[in-house]
């Protein structure tokens, strides 16, 4: 039996996260987004896999932000 990638990326993109991590810290204009991880996206089922850097306490949740063409050259 053999297996076919179903990614519609390149094959160079393939490991690359689809999304950043971020925490909100504050509320209202003086909040701020403390950048804690990566994620990609499972192109089978829509899932996320989100890995962390370092060891994060996250009480309030985070969010998954798509990695855009700008935010991809960072």
């Amino acid at each position: 039996m053999t297996y076919q990638n179903q990614n519609t990326r390149n094959e160079g993109e393939a490991n690359k996260p689809t999304h950043i991590v971020k925490v909100r810290d504050g509320s209202g204009r003086r909040a701020t987004y403390e950048r804690i991880g990566v994620a990609w996206e499972n192109v089978e089922d829509g899932s996320l896999y989100i890995r962390v850097h370092g060891t994060q306490i996250v009480s309030g949740g985070f969010t998954c932000y798509p990695i855009d063409d700008q935010e991809a050259g960072q």
